[in-house]
């Protein structure tokens, strides 16, 4: 398969509109690296790129070492499965399958081999004499996958391919491609979609852009445990982090954190330094790790506006204050008679994350981009 490397990508219409900036990006061979951020961001527009579909308007790509911005998408040995399906309506699943090949000329026993081989992994063998009018979404979604496997390409991209399936066949679909790369361990991938169980189901790594640049690269599990930012923190992560007013009150190895909405102090695992001392910053704790107590410190205190009972967990919504805005607890269990009650909630410190102008402590000596704020 191939490596892809990005260099100060940038893509400007017009001459004057920059929706994509100082992209730099290393893909290993191997890696499906998801694409995420908020709508306008430029994910598709960056895929496109890739693909060869949008000029780009300054810097380089990369594959497997040559430079390809002038390279044809025909030429680029890359393989994209589109949003729509895009199949021919009057030709069998074969021959959709088929088809780019008998263009490229392959001779029959070839493109047979070839087209069998792709169904088998796809689960498609028995339908490949129905036309796409007698399949489900999820079996046309399929159907479209393996007509860029029959290609062998060095880059498969995807462009939100689930989007259009209903709940439960986005998730078969989605299981489905996980074990598609499990099949194809050496094939690189590129996935575009504004589902964040789909990233991080699925993902290597996960990119998130904003603001027309790079937020933050990393794992699923980096991303969700130590966002750089603020803009991540509450981007990965279903319901979103919850951000409260703090000041810090004690530095070192651990800091100590008094809440706007607390009585007393909290501690977090964030390294801070001597300077830090009264800052005022946002301390971020997930959802899930709010846990009721009865302890005079606590992070936050609030009266529950609404409950939400999902049996293996609960979820309570909180009046907005001035020191936290719209806080949510993630509880796990039944937890009846909550709503209209005055409830304390806290977080082990490993659980507490600090930021300080929208920068995490964690991340204080890397270069973080903000949405918003150009990078320097």
């Amino acid at each position: 398969m191939a490596d892809l490397k990005l260099s100060g990508v940038e893509k400007v219409y017009g001459g004057a509109v920059r929706v994509l900036h100082d992209i730099d990006l290393d893909i290993k061979t191997g890696e499906l690296i998801v694409f995420v951020g908020p709508s306008g961001c430029g994910k598709s527009t960056l895929l496109r790129m890739i693909a060869g579909l949008e000029k780009i308007s300054g810097g380089t790509l990369e594959i497997d070492g040559h430079v390809v911005n002038d390279v044809p998408p025909s030429q680029r040995g890359i393989a994209m499965v589109f949003q729509s399906y895009a199949l021919y309506p009057h030709m069998t699943v074969y021959d959709n399958m088929a088809f780019s090949l008998k263009i490229a000329g392959l001779d029959r026993a070839s493109i047979d081999q070839k087209v069998r081989a792709a169904a088998e992994k796809l689960q498609l063998t028995n339908f490949l004499d129905r036309l796409p009018k007698a399949l489900s979404g999820g079996q046309r979604q399929r159907v479209a996958i393996g007509r860029s496997i029959v290609r062998d390409p060095k880059v498969y991209l995807f462009d939100e391919p689930l989007s259009n399936l209903d709940a439960a066949l986005r998730v078969a679909t989605r299981i489905e491609i996980a074990q598609l790369k499990e099949q194809m361990p050496d094939s690189t991938m590129i996935y575009v979609t504004h589902d964040q169980v789909e990233a991080m189901t699925l993902a290597s790594r996960i990119v998130v852009l904003a603001g027309g640049g790079i937020a933050q690269v990393g794992t699923p599990l980096e991303l969700y445990e130590r966002p750089n930012s603020t803009f991540v923190a509450q981007f990965i992560g279903s319901p979103a982090m919850n951000l409260m007013a703090g000041k810090i009150v004690g530095t070192g190895a651990q800091t100590t954190l008094e809440l706007a909405q607390g009585a007393g102090q909290i501690v977090s695992d964030y390294p801070s330094i001597s300077s830090d001392l009264g800052a005022d910053v946002h301390v971020g704790i997930r959802p899930e790790d709010m846990v009721e107590t009865d302890a005079a410190a606590y992070a936050f205190e609030g009266k529950v506006e609404i409950v939400e009972a999902l049996g293996e967990v609960t979820l309570l919504y909180f009046a907005k204050t001035d020191g936290a805005d719209g806080v949510i607890g993630k509880l796990q269990g039944i937890h009846p008679g909550l709503r209209g009650q005055t409830v304390r909630l806290s977080a082990a410190p490993s659980k507490v994350h600090v930021f300080r102008e929208g920068i995490s402590l964690h991340y204080r000596d890397q270069p973080v981009f903000l949405p918003g704020v150009q990078p320097h």
